[in-house]
C-alpha cells in the first residue's frame, strides 16, 4: 500500500462495520472523562501549594503509580510501539532507556523533595539566588515543554484520524485541533491532585489493555515466544536486520558513538522532566518520594515489557509494511494490532479497538495536562510571583490559568502549521535540552558543595546550545529525510 492509497482512505483496518460501535464507545468515554473533568473543576483551590502539588498529601503507594503514569505518553505508547514493529532491536532499546530514566530520577527524588522546592526556578536559585536564574529556568522549561507539546498532539490526531478510518493529511489535521481543544481544556481547569487521578486509572486500563493484546496475540503463535519473534521478523521491513542492531537509519555515520549519545539524552533527559520533578516534590517526605519511585519503577518496568511485546506483536500480526503504509513513524501499530488479534465482526474486538483507542486518549490527556501544568507552574512562580508590586495568591492562580491557555494554543497553532514536516525530531531536542541543561545542574547542586553563580551559567544556558549545535543539520528522525503523515 502506498501513502495515496491511505490518503483516499482505502486503508481501513477497524472495518465499516466496527467502526460505529468503536467511535460510539470512545465518545462515551470521552464524555465520562469531561463529566470527571467538572467534578474536578468544581471543588478547585486558590492555594499555590495545594493547586501545585497537591499540598504535599500523595500518598507514597499513589503517588507511584501517578509517576508511573507520567511515563506513559501518547510518545512514549504510539511512537515507541512503531520504533519496535519497525525496526525492532533498535526500537526495543529505546522502551529500556525509559526504564532506565526512573531510575536515574530515584537517586534524585530524595534530594528533590528534601529540599521544599517543586520548580526548576527555586531548585537553581538554591545555588544561584535572583531573578536570572528563574528566568533562564523558565526559558529551559519552555524549551522543553513547546516541542513535546506539538509531538503529542501530532500524535493524538495521527491515532484518532486512523479510528475514524479517514488516515489523510487533512483529517490527521483536523483531528489533531479537535483533541488539542478538548485534551487543552482539561488542562486549563485541572490540578495535580486531578491529573494525579487521571494517571493512575490511565496506568490500570492501558497495563490491563496491553496484557489482553500481547496474550491475544501470543495465542495465535502457539504461546511460543520464539514464533513470535520469527514472524515480526519475517513480516518487517527488514527480516535480515530486524532482531540486530543498525536498522534504524541514520545519516550521521558515528558508529557506536552515535547510539551511546542517543541513549544517554533519552535516559537523562526523560529523568529531569519538569513535570516528573514537580510530582516527586508532592510526596509527603523525602522517604515517600523514594517509594514512590520504587513503585513507579516497577510499574514502569511492567509497561516496558508489555509495550515491547506488543510492538513485536504488532509485526508479527499487522507486517512492517502494513503500519508504515498509515505514517511512517508506526503510531499506528497499536491500533492495528487491536484490530486484528480478534474475529471482525465480533464484539469482542469492538471492545478491544474501544479500550486501545482510549489508553491513547488518556495518554494524551494526562500528558499534555501535566507537561504545560508544570511549565505553567514554572512561569507563575519563578516570573510572575517575583515580580515588583503586591501579588496575590488568587492572582498567581489566574496567570497559572492564562500561561496554560498560551501554552496550549501556541503548541497546538505550531503542530498544525508543520503538520506537512517531521516533528517526532523534536523529542530529541526537547531531551537534549533537559539532559545538558537540567539534568548537570541538579547533579552540581546536590552533589558539589562548591558549585556557584558562575558554574550554573554553563549548565543552565549555555549548554542549551548543546541540542543545535551536537546533532546534525538534518531532522532526526528514525526515517531521515521523510515527511511524516504526508497525503
Amino acid at each position: 500500500m502506498t501513502a495515496h492509497i491511505v490518503g483516499a482512505g482505502v486503508l481501513d483496518p477497524i472495518g465499516s462495520d466496527a467502526r460505529g460501535p468503536v467511535i460510539v464507545a470512545f465518545l462515551v468515554f470521552i464524555g465520562l472523562s469531561l463529566l470527571w473533568l467538572f467534578t474536578l473543576a468544581s471543588s478547585q483551590e486558590h492555594e499555590p501549594e495545594r493547586l501545585y502539588i497537591a499540598d504535599r498529601s500523595l500518598s507514597p503507594v499513589f503517588n507511584g503509580f501517578a509517576m508511573a503514569g507520567e511515563q506513559i505518553t501518547v510518545v512514549t505508547l504510539l511512537v515507541t510501539s512503531g520504533f519496535i514493529a519497525l525496526y525492532g532491536y533498535d526500537g526495543f532499546s529505546v522502551a529500556i532507556d525509559l526504564m532506565l530514566a526512573l531510575g536515574v530520577l530515584l537517586l534524585l527524588a530524595q534530594k528533590i523533595r528534601d529540599s521544599g522546592l517543586y520548580t526548576l526556578g527555586d531548585l537553581f536559585s538554591l545555588r544561584a539566588a535572583g531573578r536570572t536564574s528563574r528566568t533562564a529556568a523558565a526559558l529551559v522549561t519552555l524549551a522543553i515543554t513547546i516541542p513535546l507539546l506539538m509531538v503529542q498532539l501530532r500524535a493524538t490526531g495521527i491515532s484518532v484520524a486512523l479510528l475514524i478510518g479517514r488516515s489523510n493529511h487533512g483529517t490527521q489535521v483536523v483531528c489533531t485541533v479537535l483533541m488539542g481543544l478538548l485534551v487543552g481544556f482539561f488542562a486549563v481547569v485541572a490540578d495535580l491532585r486531578g491529573t494525579s487521578f487521571m494517571q493512575v486509572v490511565k496506568v490500570v486500563v492501558t497495563l490491563i489493555t496491553l496484557s489482553l493484546i500481547t496474550l491475544l496475540a501470543l495465542s495465535r503463535f502457539g504461546w511460543n515466544p520464539g514464533y513470535l519473534l520469527s514472524a515480526a521478523a519475517e513480516k518487517s521491513v527488514s527480516p535480515s536486520g530486524y532482531l540486530s542492531p543498525g536498522l534504524w537509519p541514520r545519516t550521521a555515520n558515528l558508529g557506536s558513538l552515535n547510539v551511546i549519545g542517543e541513549h544517554i539524552v533519552v535516559i537523562l533527559g526523560t529523568a529531569v522532566l519538569p513535570n516528573l520533578i514537580l510530582r516527586v516534590s508532592a510526596s509527603r517526605t523525602g522517604r515517600s518520594a523514594r517509594r514512590s519511585m520504587s513503585i513507579a519503577s516497577g510499574l514502569g518496568a511492567a509497561f516496558v515489557v508489555l509495550l515491547s511485546a506488543a510492538g513485536f506483536a504488532a509485526a508479527a500480526v499487522v507486517g512492517g509494511d502494513v503500519i508504515r503504509a498509515v505514517d511512517d513513524v508506526g503510531q499506528g501499530s497499536p491500533i492495528l494490532l487491536a484490530s486484528e488479534v480478534l474475529p471482525h465482526g465480533s464484539v469482542a474486538r469492538v471492545a478491544l479497538i474501544t479500550a486501545m483507542a482510549s489508553v491513547a486518549f488518556l495518554a494524551a490527556l494526562t500528558t499534555v495536562s501535566s507537561v504545560a501544568f508544570a511549565a505553567a507552574v514554572t512561569f507563575a512562580r519563578d516570573v510572575f510571583a517575583q515580580g515588583k508590586g503586591p501579588r496575590t495568591r488568587t492572582g498567581e492562580a489566574r496567570v497559572l490559568r492564562l500561561t496554560l491557555v498560551a501554552l496550549v494554543a501556541v503548541s497546538l497553532s505550531l503542530s498544525t502549521a508543520i503538520s506537512r514536516y517531521p516533528v517526532e525530531s523534536l523529542v530529541i531536542f526537547a531531551l537534549c535540552v533537559a539532559a545538558s541543561s537540567v539534568f548537570p545542574a541538579l547533579i552540581y547542586t546536590f552533589f558539589w558543595p562548591k558549585f556557584n553563580r558562575r558554574g550554573f551559567s554553563g549548565p543552565s544556558t549555555g549548554d542549551c546550545c548543546c541540542p543545535s549545535c551536537s546533532r546534525p543539520p538534518h531532522p532526526s528522525s528514525p526515517v531521515p529525510r521523510t515527511h511524516y503523515g504526508r497525503s
